[in-house]
């Protein structure tokens, strides 16, 4: 009989947090920050059942934890906490919980739309990859049309470090960049960027650290991941091109990168886990420290779609156009390739750090994970509204959505990775 939950919200189909998912996030209420557990429409205040004593069978380190204001501490005990948490919660969450149980667990419980959702944890470093090839391929060809992967793609997994200052999180505002862009002319200029884009992404929340020096084994690096995000790492495409060579992404990437709220740990992804897609014929072996042990789950088939909303679309009460939908499958990459490459070098990681794919994009026509790969057409998209989009303009809210999904298994949800575009400063006051 599959498993469910005292609390009816958590059961219903189109739920993203039922009981086999339980994502961690950060939550502010009554002027108090603490840390929770998503379940139906209503946070579980971990803090809160550390006080009413319904931890307390659990070891001091995960008590103490479960009472911080940020998820670092969490994230830094590892597989085994995370495990003995997680089971602890479910015991007090499932139907077949007592009648005892339930009574003192429901003080516990917020009601998601009472709070202020927060970042999950305090992110001291923010790695972006380039992870999916049809990604790759698609914006190589809008610069490079008879060579669009660069020769080392298919060896190493391409990354550039961003700015974790810039993070926000869902829900917040994204003011449009100013920058210095080429012009028709051919001499520099500087404004608000005219091609503002979105990156539909994931994002891997590291858990337990390596020392700096230490290389961390592939066949190890998912015990370093704490759970999945969405992101959202929004580029200004003009500034872009102007700036990157020769040595890639800056001013156009740091203004501003979204996360979703809610971390959804490994172990509610177990169902979920896929084999590696095949290598086209010619494709090099990675190297042996970028081979893991296993090729049947190293994969994630989690669905992804980015949806758009004009300030017009909504005013009229619209709703969103979707973008894109594609699946995690399609990188090229694995997150534990990703992870063992980035400490490959001895650099260390630490708990809260985020690493995110890039932007995930399929193969197919209508899976694009972002506005510039869609140049490739010639033809401005159409909105409900009538409106036509090449960039995204002032007002529109884009949102990221994803989840697990298969038949006789419950949706394991993410929530929502949303941001809505503000009006540039007046560059005369920056």
């Amino acid at each position: 009989m599959p498993l469910t939950c005292w609390i009816a919200s958590a059961n219903e189909p189109a739920s993203d947090f039922p009981v086999q998912n339980l994502p961690y996030g950060v939550f502010r209420q009554a002027g108090r920050q603490r840390i929770g557990v998503a379940i139906g429409d209503q946070i579980l205040d971990l803090g809160a059942c550390a006080h009413a004593g319904l931890l307390a069978n659990l070891s001091s380190n995960l008590l103490t934890a479960c009472s911080a204001d940020w998820l670092n501490p969490l994230m830094s005990l590892g597989p085994s906490a995370w495990s003995e948490l997680r089971n602890h919660l479910i015991a007090l969450l499932s139907a077949d919980s007592d009648a005892s149980n339930r009574e003192r667990v429901a003080p516990c419980l917020v009601p998601m739309r009472d709070v202020q959702m927060q970042l999950p944890a305090q992110i001291g470093d923010y790695t972006d990859f380039y992870a999916s090839i049809h990604h790759a391929r698609r914006v190589g060809a809008l610069f490079r049309p008879d060579n669009p992967l660069l020769p080392n793609y298919k060896h190493i997994p391409i990354a550039y470090h961003g700015r974790s200052s810039s993070i926000v999180a869902s829900g917040s505002d994204i003011r449009r960049p100013l920058g210095q862009t080429k012009s028709v002319s051919g001499s520099p200029g500087f404004g608000p960027s005219r091609s503002l884009d979105y990156e539909l992404e994931v994002g891997l929340f590291i858990g337990p650290g390596n020392p700096l020096g230490a290389p961390i084994p592939i066949a190890q690096a998912e015990q370093h991941i704490f759970g999945l995000c969405l992101v959202n790492d929004w580029s200004a495409r003009d500034v872009q091109t102007w700036e990157y060579q020769p040595l890639g992404p800056f001013l156009a990437k740091s203004f501003a990168t979204t996360v979703s709220c809610w971390v959804v740990p490994l172990a509610a992804l177990v169902p979920y886990r896929a084999k590696v897609p095949s290598r086209d014929p010619g494709d090099p072996e990675p190297l042996p420290y970028l081979r893991p042990p296993s090729l049947q789950c190293g994969a994630i088939d989690l669905t992804l779609e980015a949806h758009l909303q004009s300030r017009l679309m909504c005013t009229t009460g619209a709703p969103a156009m979707q973008l894109s939908a594609t699946n995690l499958q399609h990188l090229y990459w694995t997150p534990a390739q990703m992870l063992a490459h980035h400490t490959s070098n001895g650099c260390n990681l630490r708990p809260g750090d985020l690493l995110a794919t890039g932007t995930v994009s399929g193969p197919e026509d209508g899976s694009e994970g972002c506005l510039l790969e869609k140049r490739g057409n010639h033809e401005p998209l159409c909105l409900p509204s009538g409106e036509l989009r090449t960039f995204l303009e002032d007002g529109d809210r884009v949102t990221l959505r994803a989840w697990c999904q298969k038949p006789g298994l419950p949706r394991i949800g993410f929530g929502e990775c949303t941001g809505t575009i503000a009006p540039a400063a007046v560059p005369s006051q920056v």
